[in-house]
């Protein structure tokens, strides 16, 4: 379904389009780096607007979320494209689908008001735009999010982080959370492997920090790409400089798309990870994509008790030991949406 792409100005006879910071500038008929926004006519348009390719009923946990909504289910969406093209992406079915189908769309067609209907009727408390990167399909993400908000619905991005300011400040105040995919803290392995640069990353990062939006952090380690132990700190300090309190959560490597040739994250990298996390002075530090509690388990800053008890693959299961969204134990405050 194609509609008008608002997130856009005309430049010199072009279209810039405003949604992602590869901030492409379009002639006539062509696409954008995300392969479904396009200029046509002088006029930028999104060839997804309510096309749904993926539609499923979630943990919050799966997003990963673990200190936002505890223990509920988020109603998850997407559509296809992206503005990156990560070589080991999980999802590359839908979010290369355009790229490797001459702009090619598909998709279940849905109104913002039908989504909304669905959340509202399964008493779900959350809607979560993830699968494929949220910021391409914007204002079709915008429409829901804006009836979600009037619904007392909460809205989750899971994203790569490459929302403009302008996106992010739009969004105000409809979006709640997001999940912010810090894929490496080298320049040169989102150049080669991601088709896109870290320093826009880490300014989404701060800048949704600092508009109050709930953050939590992924990093998926890719042996002999991104896991090394100094790369590793660097991940590390730098959440801790913007705020301790961010959850990072160090994710597991399996084989997919171009990186098929790759084996797992081996278990003790990911065990060193969580420790650095720590020794750098980040609270909440946790493994995915591996079924350890230990790992996936919240425990208090001040006196380590466990106060929120996770297992399952995702850290789904989950049993919560907090009073007022403090530790049961001596009180301390728990960072977090609960």
């Amino acid at each position: 379904m194609k509609a008008l792409a608002w997130m856009s100005e005309r430049k010199d006879g072009k279209v810039l389009c405003k949604a992602c910071k590869q901030r492409c500038v379009l002639e006539e008929g062509e696409y954008g780096k995300c392969d479904v926004r396009v200029n046509e006519g002088g006029q930028l348009y999104l060839t997804v607007y309510g096309l749904v390719s993926a539609m499923h009923i979630d943990p919050v946990e799966k997003k990963p979320l673990y200190h936002f909504l505890l223990g509920t289910s988020t109603l998850s969406l997407g559509t296809v494209g992206c503005n990156f093209s990560c070589k080991f992406c999980q999802n590359w079915e839908i979010s290369q689908y355009p790229k490797m189908h001459n702009y090619r769309v598909f998709g279940e067609e849905y109104k913002p008001e039908e989504i909304v209907a669905i959340a509202e009727k399964l008493k779900i408390p959350s809607i979560s735009y993830t699968y494929n990167e949220p910021t391409i399909f914007f204002e079709f993400a915008y429409d829901t999010m804006k009836l979600a908000y009037e619904k007392g619905i909460k809205n989750i991005f899971v994203t790569s982080g490459y929302e403009t300011d302008e996106v992010l400040e739009t969004s105000v105040p409809f979006l709640s959370a997001m999940n912010i995919d810090l894929k490496s803290f080298s320049d040169q392995f989102y150049r080669d492997v991601c088709d896109a640069r870290l320093k826009p990353v880490l300014k989404t990062i701060e800048k949704a920090y600092k508009m109050g939006i709930w953050i939590e952090i992924t990093t998926l380690l890719i042996p002999g790409y991104n896991d090394s132990e100094e790369e590793i700190r660097e991940t590390a300090r730098f959440i801790k400089n913007l705020y301790p309190d961010i959850p990072w959560h160090i994710s597991r490597f399996f084989p997919a798309y171009l990186m098929t040739h790759i084996p797992p994250t081996p278990i003790e990298t990911l065990r060193r990870a969580h420790q650095i996390g720590k020794e750098e002075g980040l609270n909440y530090v946790y493994v995915g994509n591996y079924a350890d509690p230990s790992l996936t388990s919240t425990y208090c800053p001040s006196c380590g008790y466990t106060v929120i008890e996770r297992s399952g693959f995702l850290g789904e299961k989950v049993r919560v030991n907090l009073k007022d969204g403090a530790c049961e134990r001596c009180g301390f405050q728990i960072a977090g949406v609960f």
